[in-house]
């Protein structure tokens, strides 16, 4: 099994780590945390705090890093049950972690910079606000997520497919919240919505499986 094979002593540092992130977000801002946390079941948080938002926001940078890191550990679980057993390495995992935040940021950018061109940035900010805080609360949630696949559970294909399409509903359920939210905004500007959808949220997830899985 799994847990025999690899020593599990750097995803425990690991995820200390993210529980420490989590800890410091909540004292930086107890209330905001508050709000964070019920987000699934009430729209507050997004109201509120998608007018506050900034480029570079303490709190949404902290959830972020515990993102990175919790993603970065499950990919692991996932690639070695999945393709191939091998000893977890540090350079590895921080490879792996550059490649993810890289990814999402990079990916970030680009799409403040089409909607710059598209002239929706209204739109596409408070999007992404609401995408980013999904993401980030999908950070959290793999956080015990992990801890279970590496100290009680035997990881199976089974199991990680059910917890992919648990992360996948999660995340569709976000965007379709976001959406409901813009749907008048969206409307006016439907065309160039639709494009970018096409090129930014499609595209990109498409080339990374075909590198991944298919060459």
């Amino acid at each position: 099994m799994f847990r025999n094979i690899v020593s599990n002593e750097l995803f425990t540092v690991l995820l200390v780590i993210g529980l420490a992130i989590i800890a410091i977000a909540k004292l930086t801002a107890p209330k905001r945390f508050d709000d964070f946390i019920v987000v699934l079941g009430k729209n507050k948080y997004l109201k509120i705090y998608s007018r506050e938002q900034r480029f570079l926001d303490k709190f949404d940078g902290l959830l972020f890093i515990n993102l990175v890191i919790s993603l970065s550990v499950f990919c692991y679980i996932f690639y070695q049950i999945s393709i191939e057993k091998f000893a977890v390495s540090v350079n590895d995992i921080f490879k792996l972690s550059v490649g993810i935040a890289a990814f999402i940021l990079i990916k970030v950018l680009i799409e403040r910079l089409v909607a710059s061109l598209f002239e929706i940035d209204k739109l596409i900010d408070k999007y992404l606000f609401q995408k980013i805080t999904y993401k980030n609360y999908l950070g959290i949630l793999l956080l015990p997520i992990n801890a279970l696949l590496l100290f009680t559970l035997h990881p199976n294909l089974k199991l990680l497919y059910l917890i992919i399409a648990l992360i996948l509903i999660i995340n569709i359920a976000g965007l379709i919240s976001s959406y409901k939210t813009n749907l008048s905004v969206i409307k006016t500007n439907l065309f160039y919505f639709i494009l970018y959808l096409c090129a930014l949220e499609i595209a990109p997830y498409v080339i990374l499986y075909k590198v991944f899985f298919v060459t």
